[in-house]
């Protein structure tokens, strides 16, 4: 289950300021394939990527590849709530739904927990990422379509909405949207860091041009504040184009399922289209995001004024958002340096073609 890197995007804004801390060095993988006797003697463990969350390793044994996961994303990284992704993932499975369910060890469980972190062992699946640049037309349908299937067996397969337990699971239909005064302080915040950190780059220029501009653009459209969510399901919660492989033009696995959860059904399918379809100066695809959102809705029987809403909600948050300078001014992490460009642009074109986004969606 090869992946460049871990999520390309937090859907919600805040950084996961709980982490726990990255180890260092190899996985107990002596300790792990005692426990998956099926799995043969290893020959070698290779790191897959760094990630921002989490840790993965190419396992190679006298029986085959597999992937190797390392939980390390505090809020998820418990047993309990990885086993009940883990179920999911065995009855998307079950229906046919490309998804790359965890082995069972000797005795049935699927988490192994060694020197205190939870491991899983995935069967490797060959293939690669693709983003909206990559995909054409029928391919944009295809993924509006795949999506639209897993939430609805999503609904066949986990208990209803708010019954199931664990962190995650919690019914967030009704979050309340960001507040202006809560962004206005964090502006002012980066903006200080932003100013003081040395030694002082053209991105910390770009950084300083983008919050202020930010602020304008909120204080223009502060009366467009939207409502909470009216509807929540379940969704996959971190559906993106590293978390999704594909052989040819067509979906091999859908993985990553840490973030399973209760949320707007709508708004995992506008953020995920927001992620694919983004171009390097910030545009969307917005043909290919029509042909996706066509299919998403025929999929799962939403109706245009949904998908509407839901972009109106996406977008708020978007304005709302800057947990790439967060984790760079305040966790000092620089890995999401590369994505604030785009990201940042995006929120600024959006407001500028905020009716043809919103009729691209709901059609």
């Amino acid at each position: 289950m090869p992946r460049s890197s871990e999520p390309s995007s937090r859907p919600i804004g805040a950084p996961p300021l709980g982490r726990h801390p990255r180890p260092s060095g190899a996985p107990p993988v002596g300790a792990l394939l005692r426990r998956h006797r099926h799995a043969g003697e290893p020959l070698s463990c290779e790191p897959v990527t760094e990630g921002l969350l989490n840790r993965g390793f190419r396992l190679t044994t006298t029986r085959g590849t597999y992937f190797l996961k390392q939980h390390l994303d505090a809020p998820t990284a418990d047993r309990a709530t990885i086993v009940r992704q883990h179920r999911a993932t065995q009855r998307l499975h079950a229906l046919g739904l490309p998804v790359a369910p965890p082995l069972a060890d000797a005795t049935g469980r699927t988490v192994a927990v060694l020197d205190g972190h939870c491991y899983a062992l995935h069967p490797w699946i060959d293939g690669r990422h693709r983003d909206g640049a990559q995909l054409s037309a029928g391919c944009s349908r295809r993924l509006g379509t795949l999506l639209g299937q897993v939430h609805t067996a999503l609904d066949r397969v986990m208990e209803p909405s708010g019954t199931d337990g664990g962190p995650g699971a919690d019914d967030d239909g009704g979050r309340a949207s960001a507040d202006l005064l809560d962004t206005f302080r964090a502006i002012d915040e980066l903006i200080r860091l932003a100013r003081a950190h040395r030694p002082r780059d053209s991105f910390d220029a770009l950084a300083e041009h983008r919050l202020r501009e930010r602020r304008r653009l909120l204080a223009q459209h502060a009366h467009h504040r939207p409502p909470p969510a009216a509807a929540a399901g379940w969704v996959h919660g971190d559906f993106h184009p590293l978390n999704l492989l594909y052989r040819g033009a067509e979906p091999a696995a859908i993985v990553d399922w840490d973030r399973l959860g209760v949320r707007p059904r709508a708004e995992e399918a506008v953020r995920a289209a927001a992620i694919f379809f983004v171009r390097p100066g910030g545009e969307l695809a917005l043909e290919k995001v029509r042909a996706y959102a066509r299919a998403y809705r025929r999929a799962t029987g939403a109706c245009g004024g949904e998908l509407a809403a839901a972009a109106h909600r996406v977008w708020w948050e978007r304005l709302n958002d800057f947990w790439t300078l967060r984790w760079r001014y305040q966790l000092h992490d620089r890995r999401a340096d590369p994505q604030f460009p785009a990201v940042s642009a995006l929120a600024v074109w959006w407001t500028r073609e905020y009716e043809a986004v919103r009729d691209a969606f709901a059609g």
